[in-house]
C-alpha cells in the first residue's frame, strides 16, 4: 500500500484565486487517496471580504482528514502600514512586500507539518503548490528542502505572455517601460497574431512602485518551479500550449482545467432574479457583471444604461457602488440606483431589464434565457462563459484580463469586442469612457442569435465539459502531475532508504 503523502497549498486570499485553488486540490484528492493537502491561508490586513465568508466555509469541507487549514492572522495594521502603500486591497507588488515578512510563520507552520509526518508512517512532505502571486514563498520550499509547484490561475496565453515578456527583456534588452503607452506590436511565441502593447498587462510596464521589476522577478520564479498547473484545457488554447510545453526553458506544465467551482453560486441571489430569468424567452437576456473588483464612475455608468435602453434588449444588469478613498474600502452595494442611473431610466426599462447588486454569476449563465455576457473577462468568468456556452462582448479592466480579451477575440474567434484596451484607472477620466455608441453595437453583435461566435462557443462548450471526465485532456494531464508529484516523493525516498543503507554498512 502507498504511503501517505502531503501537498502544502499557498493560495492568495482573494476570492477568485481561493476557489479555483481548493477546488484543484479536491480533484487531486478525489483522484489519488494516499494523498492529504493542507492549505496554508495568509490573512491580509485589508482582506477582501467575499474571501473571507469563502474561507469560513471551508471549515465543512469534504474529505474529512485529508484537507486540513493552518490560518496565519495578520499582523498588527501598524506594521502592515509599512508595506500596504496605498488604499487598494491587494496589488501584486504590495502583497509581495508583505508576504517577505510572513515566511517565517510560514515556515514555522510547514516544520510542524514535516514534524508530525516524522511520527507517522506517512511518506512526508511532497511539496509547496503556491498560487501565482505567492512566488517569495518558494524560498520557504528551499529551505525545508521540497520542490515547489505553482498554480496558475489564468490562462496559457497570459503565461506565455509573462515568460516572454521576461525573455525579451533578460535575452534581448528590451525595456518592459517604454511599451507604455506605445502602439507597438509583439512577437510572442504564444500567440498566433502580434499583441499590441496596449494588451500588455499594467504592471508589466508602470514603473512606479517597481511594479515592472515585480513582473519580471515573478516570471523568473515560475522559471524556477518543478512544475505549473494552468486553468486552462487543451481544446481552449491548443496553439498556447503547445507553444510553452515545447519550450525547454520552462518547467513541466499541466493544463488541468477548467477548475470552477460550479456549485458555489447557486444561491438564488437578490430577491427575483431566477424568477424573473424564468420568464423570459430563451437567449434573449443579455447578462453585465464586472467581477469582484469591477464598477465605474457615474459618467460610464449612465453611457452603459443608454446603451441598454437603445439596444432593446432584455438586461440583467450587476452594478456596484465603485470603493471609497479609505484604506481597505471595497466595493459595495448602491442603496438607492437611483442615484446613479439616468433620470426615469429604471423606470422605462421596467418590463425589459434588472439592475441588481451582486450576482450568483454561474447560476445566471446556465440560464436558457441569457444570450450574452458583457464582461471583463477576468479568467475565472471566461472559463465560467465557455463552460455555460455564452458568448462574451469584451470589457477588461485590469490585470491580465486585456490579453484575455485580445485572446477571446483575436486569437479564438469565441467574443465580440466593445474594448481591447481599457484600463480601470483610466476609465475614470471623462475623456476615456467607452461611449454607448460602441457598447450598444457590442451588444447587438453578441445577442446575434445565429452568429458564428455563437456555434464556436456552443462547440467549445461541449469540449470543455467533457475535458475533465475519465478520458478528457485536462483529465489525463492532473494524472500525469499526481504521477510526477509521487515519483518524485518516491525518488526521495530511495535516496534516504539507500543513505541509511551505507551508514549502516
Amino acid at each position: 500500500m502507498e504511503k501517505r503523502a502531503e501537498l502544502v497549498f499557498i493560495p492568495t486570499p482573494l476570492v477568485g484565486h481561493l476557489v479555483s485553488t481548493v477546488e484543484i486540490a479536491k480533484l487531486l484528492l478525489h483522484r489519488h487517496p494516499p494523498l492529504s493537502i493542507t492549505f496554508i491561508i495568509i490573512h491580509v490586513p485589508f482582506p477582501d471580504p467575499e474571501a473571507n465568508a469563502y474561507i469560513d466555509s471551508l471549515a465543512a469541507a469534504p474529505f474529512a482528514g485529508r484537507l486540513g487549514f493552518v490560518d496565519i492572522l495578520p499582523p498588527p495594521v501598524a506594521a502592515a502600514e509599512t508595506v500596504v502603500e496605498k488604499p487598494a486591497p491587494f496589488s501584486p507588488g504590495s502583497f509581495a512586500a508583505f508576504l517577505q515578512h510572513q515566511k517565517a510563520r510560514v515556515r514555522d507552520a510547514a516544520t510542524r507539518l514535516i514534524e508530525s509526518h516524522s511520527e507517522s508512517d506517512s511518506a512526508g512532505l511532497a511539496g509547496f503548490v503556491i498560487d501565482m502571486f505567492c512566488t517569495p514563498l518558494m524560498d520557504v520550499a528551499y529551505e525545508l528542502g521540497v520542490p515547489s509547484y505553482l498554480f496558475y490561475t489564468s490562462g496559457a496565453c497570459a503565461l506565455g505572455l509573462l515568460l516572454g515578456l521576461q525573455a525579451l527583456h533578460d535575452e534581448h534588452g528590451q525595456d518592459l517601460i517604454e511599451l507604455k503607452d506605445s502602439k507597438a506590436e509583439l512577437a510572442i511565441s504564444c500567440f498566433v497574431n502580434p499583441v499590441p502593447a496596449g494588451a500588455v498587462p499594467s504592471t508589466a510596464v508602470e514603473k512606479a512602485n517597481g511594479a515592472s521589476t515585480g513582473f519580471l522577478n515573478r516570471a523568473r520564479r515560475f522559471r524556477k518551479t518543478k512544475g505549473i498547473l494552468v486553468n486552462t484545457f487543451m481544446e481552449l488554447e491548443s496553439h498556447a500550449l503547445e507553444s510553452i510545453l515545447q519550450d525547454g526553458n520552462i518547467p513541466p506544465v499541466y493544463p488541468v482545467g477548467p477548475i470552477l467551482n460550479l456549485q458555489q453560486q447557486q444561491e438564488a441571489g437578490p430577491a427575483g432574479i431566477m424568477t424573473w430569468l424564468d420568464e423570459q424567452p430563451p437567449l434573449s437576456v443579455v447578462f453585465l457583471c464586472f467581477g469582484s473588483m469591477g464598477s465605474f464612475g457615474p459618467d460610464q455608468v449612465k453611457e452603459i444604461a443608454r446603451a441598454l435602453e437603445r439596444s432593446g434588449y432584455r438586461f440583467l444588469w450587476s452594478l456596484r457602488r465603485p470603493p471609497s478613498k479609505e484604506i481597505g474600502a471595497m466595493i459595495s452595494e448602491y442603496v438607492d440606483l437611483q442615484e446613479v442611473l439616468p433620470e426615469g431610466f429604471l423606470d422605462r426599462t421596467i418590463h425589459t431589464g434588472k439592475v441588481i447588486g451582486w450576482a450568483p454569476q454561474v447560476a445566471i449563465l446556465s440560464h436558457p434565457a441569457i444570450g450574452g455576457f458583457v464582461s471583463h473577462c477576468g479568467w475565472n468568468s471566461t472559463l465560467e462563459s465557455v463552460w455555460c456556452g455564452v458568448p462574451i462582448a469584451t470589457w477588461p479592466m485590469y490585470a491580465e484580463q486585456q490579453i484575455n480579451a485580445f485572446q477571446m477575440v483575436k486569437e479564438l474567434g469565441l467574443s465580440v469586442e466593445i474594448s481591447l484596451d481599457y484600463r480601470k484607472n483610466v476609465g475614470e477620466d471623462a475623456n476615456c469612457l467607452i461611449s454607448a455608441e460602441d457598447i450598444e453595437r457590442g451588444v447587438r453583435r453578441v445577442m446575434e442569435s445565429e452568429s458564428e461566435i455563437r456555434r464556436k462557443v456552443k462547440e467549445m462548450k461541449q469540449k470543455c465539459q467533457r475535458t475533465l471526465v475519465e478520458g478528457g485532456t485536462s483529465y489525463l494531464w492532473l494524472g500525469r502531475f499526481i504521477e510526477d508529484v509521487m515519483g518524485n516523493i518516491r525518488n526521495e525516498i530511495t535516496k534516504i532508504e539507500r543513505e541509511r543503507e551505507r551508514e549502516d554498512k
